[in-house]
């Protein structure tokens, strides 16, 4: 019996796998998401190294998203009000990476990460 419903659930998980590999993505979110990871963690241990090394980049990856075709599954409406407020936090840590203390920094790149996670809630249909 137990074999039986193993086998089942194991079934079962391959037959669901398809429908979550269907899920839309938005490469350009993705594309920021690496750039954002890599400097936001370090900050988080008060390394902002990566911060000033990376804000050209961040903004660069931000406009690319904000300037990119809102894929199928996402809200473009809801979404890119919210993305407008990234490229313009990126683009203040940009312009001032080279002058903010590490803790003002810090702030800034934390807000830019919750802005971020703002769209990834609220940008899916």
């Amino acid at each position: 019996m137990k074999l039986k419903i193993t086998a089942l659930l194991l079934a079962l998980s391959f037959a669901a796998f398809p429908a979550f590999s269907q899920e839309a993505k938005w490469i350009e979110m993705e594309n920021f998401h690496t750039i954002m990871s890599v400097s936001f963690h370090p900050a988080e241990e008060n390394d902002l190294k990566p911060v000033r090394k990376n804000s050209a980049e961040l903004v660069a990856k931000a406009k690319a998203w904000q300037s990119a075709v809102v894929p199928a599954g996402f809200n473009g409406e809801v979404t890119k009000p919210i993305l407008d407020k990234l490229v313009k936090q990126c683009e203040l840590i940009h312009a001032k990476a080279a002058r903010k203390t590490d803790a003002q920094l810090k702030v800034m790149i934390t807000e830019a990460h919750d802005i971020f996670h703002e769209i990834k809630e609220k940008c899916r249909k």
